[in-house]
């Protein structure tokens, strides 16, 4: 029998992305032979363990990484730095580290410094997930043909990279590999920003006078809907994001600051091809979408 992926996998964070690899794992014969599962809240470590989502549960992050050969970093972005410097000193040499978070230069400033000489840190990042938080929320299939980004910093163990990469394609996924500059600007404009734009117009309905506010509710229309579901996403998790890959998202909000500024001049004025051609270009990119599979 084929040695497995990882003898002893520990995932820190057990939420609606951990509890998917948890769920996934379960159904990937070879990729995990024990998997530790880690969270502070004992809520959700309850719930994990009455799921049987892993095999060994703990609320200490340094008992959960010992004797491990990965790591899995699942909690949001901001509480990594302080995660990494207390399993740091216990994490044996050959162990690899990595994430899912959404930020990758952030990542690789907060963890990098804390890992030890001997251990490979490959950071990554599936491009998956609902607005669903939790233990309960995970999905085991959440992987199957979607990406995942991974973001070896210069030097990264070639091995260790193929592991992490050879993972998450056990689990369904698709992978490339890029630099982290160039993974938070791609990210920017696909992820970050349309859930910017969705907390804010859910913002600015919630701000409309009480008359008005209950008509957008009783009368949503797709689109408003649509709007909803991003935004019911955890809070603190895209927070983090948000202030972790604040330039990227910046650059593109200005950018589209300006897009926007065009369509409203374009609406005012009755530009109707212009405003024709965007609404165009909007059909060409969702049929893109839909014949590569990714809608």
């Amino acid at each position: 029998m084929a040695e497995p992926l990882f003898r002893r996998l520990a995932l820190i964070g057990i939420g609606h992305i951990g509890s998917s690899i948890a769920r996934a794992v379960k159904l990937t014969p070879g990729a995990v032979a024990h998997l530790v599962i880690c969270d502070a809240s004992p809520t959700h470590l309850a719930q994990a363990r009455e799921l049987e989502l892993g095999n060994s549960y703990t609320a200490d992050p340094a008992e959960a990484v010992q004797g491990v050969d990965g790591v899995i970093l699942c909690t949001p972005v901001g509480s990594f730095a302080a995660i990494a410097k207390g399993i740091g000193p216990h994490l044996a040499p050959g162990c690899i580290l990595s994430d899912v978070g959404s930020t990758k230069q952030s990542v690789i400033r907060d963890v990098g410094p804390h890992v030890p000489e001997g251990v490979h840190f490959v950071p990554a990042h599936p491009m998956a997930g609902l607005e669903f938080s939790g233990p309960e929320s995970g999905m085991a299939d959440l992987f199957k043909g979607r990406w995942c980004l991974l973001t070896p910093p210069e030097g990264a163990d070639e091995a260790a990279t193929a592991t992490i990469e050879g993972f998450w394609q056990a689990l369904g996924a698709r992978t490339v590999r890029m630099t982290a500059a160039h993974h938070d600007r791609v990210v920017a404009i696909v992820s970050h920003l349309p859930h910017l734009i969705a907390f804010t117009i859910c913002g600015t309905a919630d701000d409309l006078a009480d008359e008005t506010r209950e008509e957008v509710l009783q009368f949503a229309a797709g689109g408003f809907r649509d709007f909803t579901r991003i935004a019911a996403s955890d809070p603190v998790m895209w927070r983090d994001i948000f202030i972790n890959n604040k330039d990227a998202l910046l650059e593109m909000f200005a950018r589209f600051s300006e897009d926007a500024q065009s369509m409203a001049r374009a609406v005012r004025w009755g530009d109707t091809s212009y405003i024709e051609d965007k609404i165009n270009r909007g059909r060409k990119i969702r049929k893109s979408l839909i014949d590569i599979k990714q809608a």
